[in-house]
């Protein structure tokens, strides 16, 4: 007699069942009668099982026609030892054919598959799948332990005893659970219940390859399995199982049985104002800046001195000063021949690098040699004053100087010394203890700043026509085209459809401009002469700043004939020189202030406001970001010595924050808060981390990234902190490394309900969008340009926000080819459609009736709706009503983050990564593009022939009416006629119920073969055998 295997490994991503946030599920398998069950993992929404069931076949033959149902319950009890599955909560089902079944032997690994657990019906909430191992394994392999094992009895005989071993360890496991679930060997259970021996579980290992446990024989098969770890599927088609393929077919594939828990967030309760809610009295902390963790800082203000003594034979003094505190020192810049110095710098030193009670000001005298002490003050730190903001800034005071035995000597400094927190003004400028080894001229690349975009407008150029052209060549017909040039942006225009000296083009072109406009708008007429070689004909040049604005897509400003110059001409004597008959070209010029400059992808885009201030929408909320800290970040400098230099830049809308950078350490903390004003709820802020290459200078070094979060506002809960640690995730062309964990506080607070309600009526991007949409082929060059203008613009800051990081932030690299991110959109598009499969699959159950009560219930419905058909849309609402306050409790609790499950980027093949991480165009040497080249003509194929089925079906619609076949057309125009005296005469409610119910019959009364209306479309006309 052949076994049946079913080995449940594990599940993932389960849908809590407990009311806690949780479950206990264990996998029940149902086959031929027979039924056996797991474990229960106990509060385990990702639980693992690693056990093997065991099946008798007791017809091979007929296996093809049995199905295997697998069904996940959730024990109520919380232990492992559930009386049934009838008052526990229904987890989720998966159905597998026979015909999916492989034969074990010594040769293949059984694939692992995953299947998505499928809903029992339509009320169902089910999600997450399920890791199983099927195989059958048969007498006829051969025996690998025969030489070892001479002596041994009849093998029917052993794998009995197996199975009885197997059956005693469930029995020890589950108690009466067996007793339960397999009422077909109740006396067997009797009669074992007696022995209770220890737990055997070795009959997995029947089939070397299958268990890994083999000795002999399998030692070739078990060491090609470590060699290649069995191959993990996602399970779509359950009909037959597909084996390992060619490499372009196995990159579908995935690599592990679910998400790393790396990648996961991690929620947290850090002693934040915010969260802890203080109420007056005790220590209150300022209500502005309660989103991060307070620190301490001694604040030390070197303003400037007078009357110092010199110190030189020479008669100069070169000063500087000197804060000292413990080990940490902190120098001010050096004023040469100058006994009355301004400094204005600020030091910080944490508090929780504090090695002293004593802090040391040294003024010291700049020499060749060893510095000359002018003098020094000294404080205690004990009577140092505390300030809070909204407090003034504490006013600085003259000190006299002491020598080193503390006598009062010539020259004063003024200083003020306090202790504040990350909230005090001087923060940002302050010159911090962890920096102080760092010169002046890098200082400004590690201090925290703010930074805004530059305000982006559209220009529409609209090149009508041009007159009296005067080519090189009389006699001559030019061909000509316009090019129009601004700043580091070119487009021409179509050729002239006729070549002329009056040529009409009626072309418009689209460029991106800034605030303020500086830039002239150059435009030539070119002629083209030969090949590569052309002719400018004349060329006119007009600044931005005389270019109207546009706010209303109601009316267009006037053309205007401007008129053009020989480049010589305008060059030298301008406009002033006036000819009898000159060429001109009429132009229509546009800035359109009410679209809004689209510089990064729309699907996760932080800004939809026209560029027009007085077309933007009233505020709706704040949103407030605390960047606490990161932890186990990647060493990035590990070959320079050092750690990691780590910064945060984070963007919402126009403006842009970074933090300050973190010298020499992989556990940062800078607890920083920012606040911006939401006009939108549907929109994304994105925080990313950088290492800083620029603290030791070289601006030819790039910042290199750590890893990014994105957060959509529209999925936050009002008025509450979310604390979490977000992996931060950077795919490379070596696979998805995980670089750390940033700490973030985030709340989203509303300041108009109304407003808020009313933003989700309205269209997402401004009304200009819509009534003048702009061209697909121009969105993507437009979208660049505006990337590089933001880019230049914060380059030019101090510090300056780098071209790398801006392209970052803003994935410029977004719409590039990615064979990873096509496999992620469909699986996306298969996720959705699973929905509409369980809703066929729940109405197939019905019209055979499956469960005969749920078909009554559809039936008596039915017919209530039929004769009271003002029911149903209230009975559609109703339902929609009750399935939303249904998921409420199943709402998610935690801001969402990177996937990397339905990125793909967790199972992306080598190759598929080398592929997106190409240059464009290609620099790979010709085998690899050849190669690529042709896996992409391999699922195009796929691609094109499923079109070809969709274009099938559309052209066998469109022949019913079109007489292509005059038998079918003549057969459905009879047919409509029939129908259409029968629906006349027949009341509307009895042609209902009787095509209802026509679909509703019992199976007793249907047939295997398709309809007569499936069969008559299928035999329509297409145009698939007009093709070439």
């Amino acid at each position: 007699m052949a076994k049946l295997i079913v080995e449940v490994i594990d599940a993932c991503d389960l849908m809590p069942k407990d009311g806690k946030g949780s479950a206990n599920p264990y996998v029940e398998v149902e086959f031929d009668g027979q039924r056996q069950r797991t474990q229960t993992k106990p509060i385990d929404l990702n639980p693992q099982w690693n056990e093997s069931l065991v099946f008798d076949v007791k017809n091979v033959q007929t296996l093809s026609h049995k199905t295997i149902d697998v069904f996940m319950y959730n024990d109520r009890r919380g232990g492992g030892s559930g009386q049934g599955h009838q008052p526990n909560n229904f987890m989720g089902r998966v159905r597998i054919s026979g015909d999916s079944i492989s034969l074990n032997n010594t040769q293949l690994q059984p694939l692992i598959q995953r299947y998505p657990l499928e809903k029992r019906g339509i009320f169902s909430h089910i999600k997450g799948d399920i890791a199983l191992k099927i195989y059958l394994v048969t007498h006829n392999l051969p025996n690998n332990n025969n030489n070892n094992n001479n002596n041994n009895n009849n093998p029917l005989e052993k794998e009995r005893e197996v199975e009885r071993n197997e059956i005693i360890s469930d029995d020890d496991d589950d108690d009466d659970d067996c007793i339960h679930h397999i009422e077909q060997e109740d006396r067997k259970d009797d009669v074992l219940k007696k022995k209770k021996k220890p737990e055997v579980r070795t009959f997995h290992s029947i089939g070397t390859a299958g268990g890994g446990t083999a000795g002999g024989g399998g030692a070739a098969a078990y060491e090609a399995f470590q060699m290649k770890a069995p191959t993990m599927e996602t399970r779509t088609d359950f009909a037959r199982a597909v084996g390992p393929g060619p490499l372009n077919s196995s990159v579908m594939q995935m690599q592990g049985p679910r998400m790393n828990p790396e990648y996961l967030l991690t929620e947290t309760s850090p002693p934040l104002a915010a969260r802890m809610r203080y109420r007056g009295g005790g220590n209150k902390i300022n209500t502005t800046y309660d989103m991060v963790e307070q620190m301490h800082y001694l604040y030390v203000s070197v303003v400037k001195a007078r009357d110092l003594p010199v110190m030189d034979v020479s008669g100069s003094l070169d000063p500087y000063v000197e804060v000292k505190l413990g080990n940490y020192k902190g120098v001010t810049k050096h004023l040469e021949r100058n006994q009355n110095p301004v400094w204005r710098q600020i030091f910080a030193f944490s508090k929780e690098r504090l090695q002293s009670n004593l802090l040391e000001v040294t003024v010291k005298d700049k020499d060749i040699g060893k510095d000359d002490v002018v003098g020094r003050v000294q404080f205690d730190l004990s009577e140092v004053p505390m300030r809070v903001p909204p407090d003034s800034p504490l006013a600085p005071q003259w000190y006299r100087l002491e020598d080193r035995k503390g006598m009062k000597i010539k020259g004063e400094v003024m200083l003020a010394v306090w202790i504040g927190t990350q909230a005090d003004e001087s923060f940002p400028e302050a010159w911090h203890s962890d920096a102080h080894s760092i010169n002046h001229s890098n200082l400004a690349n590690t201090r925290s700043k703010v930074f805004f975009s530059p305000k982006l407008y559209y220009l529409r150029v609209h090149v009508i026509e041009a007159q009296d052209l005067v080519p090189s060549e009389r006699g001559r017909a030019p061909d000509v085209y316009v090019k129009v040039v601004l700043g580091n942006q070119m487009r021409p225009t179509r050729p002239a459809p006729m070549r002329s000296v009056n040529p009409i083009w009626n072309d418009e072109l689209m460029f991106v401009v800034s605030e303020p406009f500086e830039d002239m708008i150059i435009v030539s007429v070119d002629d083209r002469v030969g090949p590569g070689k052309e002719e400018i004909l004349g060329r006119v040049m007009i600044p931005v700043r005389d270019v109207p604005p546009r706010f209303e897509p109601s009316k267009l400003p006037d053309p205007r004939w401007y008129p053009l110059f020989k480049p010589s001409v305008g060059e030298e004597e301008g406009e002033k020189k006036k000819e009898k008959f000159a060429s001109r070209i009429l132009l229509r010029f546009c800035l359109d202030a009410g679209y809004h400059v689209l510089d990064e992808s729309t699907h996760f885009s932080s800004d939809l406001q026209p560029s027009a201030k007085q077309l933007r929408k009233p505020g709706i909320g704040i949103l407030e970001l605390g960047i606490l800290s990161a932890r186990n970040l990647m060493p990035m400098k590990g070959k320079d010595g050092r750690s990691t230099d780590s910064y945060c830049v984070a963007k919402y809308g126009n403006k842009w924050v970074r933090t300050r950078t973190l010298l020499d350490t992989l556990h940062p903390k800078w607890n920083e808060q920012y606040t911006w004003e939401v006009f939108d709820p549907c929109t994304v802020i994105t925080i990313a981390v950088f290492d800083n290459c620029h603290i030791n200078g070289g601006n030819e070094a790039r910042d290199q990234r750590i890893g990014k979060v994105r957060i959509r506002l529209s999925t936050l809960e009002i008025d509450r902190v979310y604390t979490h640690y977000y992996p931060l995730l950077v795919l490379t062309p070596g696979g998805l490394k995980k670089h750390g964990e940033l700490h973030l506080a985030l709340r989203f607070t509303c300041t108009g309900w109304a407003n808020m309600v009313i933003q989700y009526g309205k269209p997402l991007l401004p009304k200009l969008h819509y009534a003048q949409p702009i061209a697909v082929r121009h969105i993507d060059w437009l979208r660049h340009q505006a990337m590089q203008i933001v880019a230049a613009r914060l380059g030019r800051a101090e510090p300056p926000l780098r071209r790398e990081v801006v392209e970052y932030m803003l994935d410029v690299d977004y719409h590039m080819w990615s064979l990873r991110r096509s496999k992620a959109n469909f699986h996306r598009i298969m996720s959705l459609l699973t929905g509409v499969t369980a809703v066929c699959r729940w109405f197939d159950d019905i019209c055979n009736w499956r469960n005969p009560v749920t078909t009554c219930l559809v039936h008596v419905l039915f017919l209530i709706l039929v004769c009271y058909p003002e029911l149903i849309l209230p009975t559609i609402f109703l339902y929609l009503f009750v399935i939303g306050i249904w998921n409420y409790r199943f709402r998610p609790r935690h801001p969402p983050h990177m996937d990397a499950r339905l990125s793909q980027a967790d199972s992306a093949h080598p190759d598929e990564l080398d592929e997106e991480f190409d240059s464009f165009p290609s620099s790979r040497p010709t085998d690899i593009a050849r190669m690529r080249y042709d896996r992409l003509r391999s699922v195009a194929g796929r691609v094109q022939t499923v079109v070809g089925d969709l274009a099938t079906q559309g052209e066998r619609t469109q022949s019913i009416l079109s007489w292509r076949d005059p038998r079918a057309t003549a057969i459905f125009i009879f047919f409509s006629l029939i129908w259409a005296v029968f629906i006349y005469v027949t009341p509307f409610q009895v042609v209902a119920i009787m095509i209802g119910l026509f679909m509703l019959r019992h199976p007793r009364f249907r047939r295997k073969t398709p309809s007569v209306p499936v069969n008559f479309f299928k035999r329509l006309a297409s145009k698939s055998d007009m093709l070439l």
